[in-house]
């Protein structure tokens, strides 16, 4: 009798084992379904655009060509687009960089409602960008700007030019110092207030400290930031748009200008400053991360 009820159980477990197997399939098929979405959502907005743009930039005359690239290397005002464009994303990511740095640090040191409030209006003013921060620009320190006339009037300056490179500098350290205090203020969190307190008690002074226990810590998180900051920079149109109605000479204004201006539509060059644009970024987002891992090494 036993034998037949263990014989009864072994075929029911051996039927229910092809269920269970399925089950475990779906179950573990479920996390790849969820994932599908965002998976079709990068590939149309991500991946068949970049796909398209690489496709196009070698085409020239309706046959496959460099000649895209080698009219971008030969076209002085490209370039000019390209120096205008780097010079503009380093400076205002170095300062950008150094005054979120500098604003974090100190809020270190405030109580937690003050902090709260600093941060909340940090993230606010992140957002606050393209047409309505040109307009914001033009009205404080444009020509005839409320700061403009305050300063000519004090005697302070003698001219200011907000629509030339220095006024371009300054609008774009001004959305650059959100980002970046929002991007560092967690990796502040590394440094211990123990560290600082043994470090004066060795007799160091603040300096010493940053510069051999603060900066080295903090190293991995301020090029990572950088990287951010300077490819937010080299793609913001927008705003230099808005302010300067395309007459600055910006290398987003020419990839605009190519597939939307009234006189001249060339896509496949667009689509070859692009590619060089892209490939610029990669390359410095290559040797930032080189750096990083040496950061890493010597920590």
């Amino acid at each position: 009798m036993s034998r037949e009820v263990n014989t009864t159980m072994d075929k029911i477990v051996s039927s229910c084992e092809p269920q269970n197997r399925r089950k475990r399939q779906l179950k573990k098929l479920r996390p790849l379904l969820l994932v599908v979405p965002f998976a079709a959502f990068f590939y149309l907005f991500q991946l068949a655009p970049m796909i398209w743009v690489v496709i196009n930039s070698f085409l020239y005359d309706d046959s496959w060509s460099l000649g895209n690239y080698l009219e971008v290397f030969d076209s002085k005002f490209i370039i000019q687009g390209f120096t205008n464009s780097l010079w503009i994303s380093f400076w205002s990511s170095i300062v950008g960089l150094a005054i979120a740095a500098l604003m974090v640090s100190s809020l270190r040191h405030l109580n937690n409602r003050i902090r709260s409030a600093v941060i909340a209006f940090t993230n606010m003013s992140s957002n606050f960008a393209g047409v309505p921060l040109a307009f914001a620009f033009i009205i404080i320190l444009g020509t005839n700007g409320a700061v403009t006339l305050l300063l000519k009037q004090a005697g302070i300056i003698d001219d200011f030019n907000l629509y030339g490179q220095w006024g371009l500098l300054t609008l774009y350290i001004y959305f650059q110092i959100p980002l970046g205090i929002l991007l560092l203020y967690p990796a502040f969190d590394a440094l211990k207030q123990d560290w600082y307190d043994a470090a004066a008690l060795l007799g160091a002074s603040p300096m010493r400290y940053w510069l051999n226990i603060g900066i080295p810590v903090l190293a991995p998180a301020l090029l990572g930031t950088f990287i951010i900051l300077f490819a937010n920079a080299i793609g913001a149109y927008a705003s230099v748009y808005a302010l300067t109605t395309g007459n600055y000479n910006m290398i987003t204004i020419r990839i605009a200008s190519l597939v939307s201006g009234d006189l001249f539509l060339e896509p496949n060059l667009a689509a070859a400053i692009s590619v060089l644009l892209m490939a610029l970024l990669a390359l410095v987002t290559a040797v930032n991360q080189w750096l990083v891992s040496r950061s890493y090494r010597h920590a």
